[in-house]
């Protein structure tokens, strides 16, 4: 399933639409394989994904991979809202973990997450109003720092209800 690197990079920070002339982008082409994650009102970064979205692909996740090239990653889709909690059994490479609320706003970031580290990984901090989480995008260790990302950006995908998405789908 994973797609040639070449083209996951080519993809990050590309425009999010060439031939959009103004200054915001109000809805984002989207796919199912993909991650758009708005960085300015008119670019995206663009991850090719996995999409986790039933209890053996969510509790199975990324472990025993070996690899997660730049510009790919996991995105864990929830039945409902909910506080979300994750651990690293199993898994042997460092992973930056993006939680997201149903609108699909990011809310908290937890980089570099240690390879074979059970201690559990809250998806909020503990002062935060709404910890509920709909969505954790899972992508390679150092990688959020790298590209900019932090709370407040959005996620575009499919399995965002577009009645409540903070960037909805075309």
């Amino acid at each position: 399933m994973w797609r040639n690197s070449l083209l996951a990079l080519a993809l990050l920070a590309a425009p999010v639409s060439a031939q959009t002339p103004g200054p915001a982008v109000d809805a984002a082409e989207c796919r199912a394989d993909a991650a758009l994650i708005r960085t300015q009102p008119d670019r995206a970064l663009v991850f090719a994904i996995e999409v986790a979205d039933t209890d053996e692909t969510r509790a199975r996740g990324l472990m025993f991979r070996r690899d997660l090239p730049a510009g790919q990653g996991m995105l864990f889709v929830y039945p409902r809202p909910q506080q979300v909690s994750f651990w690293m059994r199993n898994t042997l490479i460092p992973l930056d973990m993006i939680f997201m609320d149903a609108r699909g706003e990011i809310r908290h970031i937890h980089p570099n997450a240690r390879p074979l580290d059970e201690t559990p990984i809250p998806g909020a901090l503990p002062d935060d109003p709404d910890p509920a989480r709909l969505f954790v995008l899972e992508i390679a260790g150092g990688e959020a720092a790298r590209l900019g990302l932090r709370p407040g950006q959005v996620l575009a995908h499919p399995a965002i209800d577009p009645g409540i998405a903070a960037w909805p789908c075309e």
